[in-house]
């Protein structure tokens, strides 16, 4: 799989706000993307972990059939992390290595799911988004806390779900989504080509057993024991 555009680290936090606000202006969200279990599809999550010691920053994809969410490839990779922490720019700390992973794939995959945010962004740009329009995939994010949004109350019964909004605005950027009964929700927004309907429903079927997508709980797994190696 090669990047429709080219990743480049910025200089400066100034320089990625700048990226950032550039390439936003090419997510699509009139798109609903692969349907959720499809026969033939393939879906990946990706994640990362950090080495702090050595600074480095280890990435995973992991693809699952999306019928059966049995794993079909997984690929990692490994490099020195490339820019300093800054709130809202993280996209520019991991996506080096995970563009590198999801290159070593033997295929391309129909979806991405990545562990963090999309639209749900100060800049409507996250590593959904971002991934998602370097790649041209159809991409969405499932994070596990809300990153400053909020959202009104939201049944206890698995598939229950609330906007994700905007304290300022009140602009909706996501959904809060129980994907288990009874267990704290999960945050969705769309990355890149997919709607929020369509993300949530691809949480929903991904998150069969556990409260995460079977995607994100695999990549996680691999990319720690590839820093443990």
């Amino acid at each position: 799989m090669t990047a429709r555009i080219r990743h480049r680290t910025p200089a400066t936090e100034a320089e990625a706000i700048a990226v950032q606000r550039e390439l936003r202006t090419q997510v699509r969200v009139d798109c609903s993307g692969p349907a959720p279990g499809a026969p033939g599809t393939a879906v990946a999550g990706v994640d990362v972990a950090y080495d702090d010691e050595r600074d480095e920053v280890a990435a995973a994809a992991v693809v699952l059939d999306a019928r059966t969410l049995a794993v079909i490839d997984e690929a990692t990779a490994v490099g020195p992390v490339p820019f300093p922490y800054v709130p809202g720019l993280l996209a520019f700390r991991e996506l080096p290595a995970v563009l590198a992973a999801l290159e070593k794939l033997s295929r391309t995959p129909d979806l991405v799911v990545c562990d963090g945010y999309g639209l749900a962004h100060p800049r409507r740009f996250g590593l959904a988004s971002h991934l998602g329009v370097l790649t041209g995939l159809s991409a969405i994010g499932v994070a596990k806390n809300p990153f400053g949004f909020h959202h009104g109350p939201l049944g206890e019964e698995r598939g229950a779900s609330a906007p994700l909004l905007d304290p300022e605005s009140g602009e909706e950027v996501g959904a809060a989504l129980r994907t288990q009964a009874r267990v704290k929700p999960v945050y969705v927004s769309v990355g890149h080509r997919m709607t929020l309907a369509g993300a949530c429903a691809h949480t929903l079927h991904l998150a069969r057993d556990y409260r995460q997508p079977e995607t994100t709980r695999r990549a996680d797994r691999l990319c720690r024991q590839t820093l443990a190696r």
